[in-house]
């Protein structure tokens, strides 16, 4: 089953990138590289001489510059897919360098020498010299692109150089430090635990480096141990990160789920990546979520405009805030609102702890008296939240998602509250959409468990289209 989908996606990988080039060369081709309809006819009449000559049987009234080109580009992708440095980017290797100019100049120079061999060959005359070059630079990128989704990812804000890996029981002079899927990676720190047995140690000590820094990258050397704890194994396996196991014997799982395993220097690695939101799906997702924000942010500009008047005229500046904030696998950011409430107004909690509502982390009091004249409309509706378009424009949040907690609030959390951190903070979710108004923290947590376990791209748009009815609902009332 896992031969026909990894069939499947090269297939479809190769149709996309023929269809993508094809456009692209013969639009360069015409538009760039020939400056006139003369030399394109020279060129056609060199191809039908040549197909005369040594292609008799073929049909020249078939031939076409266009259609030479893209056969061109079809024998091309042919030569790059039978090389196994391009199909095949296996993170379980070692790998000195942190960047990707290597494989770039790899596909460089197969497309530039296979480009000037077929000019060459087939007598593509008075073609433009400096355009050739630049589209010797042009045709790799793309290829560099569709080859591996995390190049893609970082174009779109999510590099994998931004990514970080915590290491348990690792040696800090390991040879394995040197795997690709470590070198691209930030070391966050390395734990020491004699006893792989004890799960809630373990447990415990991710979970308090996550609440200070964003893990993604989890690597745990089981040395001679071949069974993980039930607790871990679960925990390791809802975590939605990056886990790597090196052992010395292969390891033996309580449950049934999707990982890769290789041998090397006789040693095991076990590695599965259970991240819902990363590769093509975050991609996608965050295609999805540019523009939506651009969209809101033009649509909602007129309220946005008069929204911030009116907060300068009635308390000054600044018209927004910028709240510390826990993004995805606990990135700190700044979340931008519209400010409803008097300046320094979070400071104000401790004296108003006594009248707090809610419990856990959250922090809701009725009738609260740092907010300003005349804008718990403004809060009711949620109009406050219209500058979150801007956070999702840059990459820190995403138009669905839990919503985001200030850091410390964080620190708080227990181990089971931390899965909420592993996917894309947003402006809307399951719980704007069902019981905006509660105090009740485990609520919240219900929906994000809920949103998380059963994510899909088409339960984003549900929860989109549900949050405009669920603002004016008398059930569901704002925060």
């Amino acid at each position: 089953m896992m031969n026909i989908i990894s069939i499947l996606k090269y297939f479809l990988r190769f149709v996309t990138l023929q269809g993508v080039l094809t456009i692209l060369i013969i639009f360069y081709f015409d538009k760039y590289l020939i400056s006139n309809t003369e030399f394109k006819e020279l060129i056609y009449l060199n191809l039908v001489e040549d197909v005369e000559r040594f292609l008799p049987f073929f049909n020249v009234e078939i031939i076409t510059v266009d259609l030479f080109l893209s056969i061109m580009i079809f024998i091309f992708l042919i030569i790059l897919y039978s090389t196994k440095f391009y199909t095949y980017v296996n993170e379980l290797t070692f790998s000195l360098n942190r960047n990707l100019l290597d494989e770039f100049f790899q596909i460089y120079l197969l497309w530039s020498s296979y480009l000037f061999g077929i000019f060459y060959i087939f007598r593509f005359e008075n073609v433009s010299r400096g355009y050739t070059f630049i589209l010797t630079f042009i045709v790799p990128i793309i290829l560099l692109i569709f080859r591996n989704p995390e190049f893609l990812s970082s174009l779109l804000g999510r590099s994998v150089t931004n990514e970080n890996y915590l290491t348990i029981n690792l040696d800090e002079n390991s040879n394995f430090r040197n795997l690709r899927i470590i070198t691209f990676r930030k070391n966050l720190g390395d734990i020491y635990q004699e006893n792989l047995n004890d799960s809630n140690k373990i447990i415990q000590d991710i979970d308090e480096v996550n609440k200070l820094s964003k893990v993604n990258l989890i690597i745990i050397n089981l040395k001679k141990v071949n069974k993980v704890e039930p607790a871990l194994e679960k925990y390791l396996i809802e975590t939605n990160k990056k886990v790597l196991l090196i052992s010395e014997n292969k390891p033996e799982f309580h449950t049934k789920f999707i990982y890769r395993q290789e041998i090397l220097e006789n040693q095991f690695f076990t590695y599965f990546n259970n991240d819902i939101q990363y590769g093509s799906k975050y991609i996608i997702k965050r295609g999805l979520d540019i523009v939506l924000s651009i969209f809101g942010i033009v649509f909602f500009s007129p309220i946005m405009l008069l929204l911030g008047i009116y907060i300068v005229v009635l308390d000054g500046f600044p018209f927004h805030v910028k709240q510390r904030r826990v993004g995805l696998h606990g990135e700190i950011f700044n979340m931008y609102k519209f400010r409803t409430m008097k300046k320094n107004s979070h400071e104000l909690r401790e004296k108003l702890d006594s009248l707090n509502k809610s419990d856990g982390p959250l922090f809701k009091i009725e009738n609260d008296p740092r907010i300003l004249s005349r804008l718990n409309f403004v809060r009711k509706y949620s109009l406050d939240e219209l500058l979150q378009f801007f956070n999702v424009v840059k990459g820190d949040m995403s138009v669905v998602g839990p919503r985001p907690l200030f850091d410390d609030d964080t620190q708080l959390f227990e181990s089971k509250y931390m899965r909420r951190l592993n996917v894309m903070p947003g402006i809307t979710g399951l719980l704007q959409i069902n019981e905006r108004n509660t105090g009740e923290f485990e609520t919240w947590y219900k929906y994000d468990i809920e949103y998380i376990d059963n994510w899909t791209l088409f339960l984003d748009f549900k929860i989109i289209l549900k949050t405009p009815f669920a603002l004016f609902s008398k059930k569901i009332r704002g925060l």
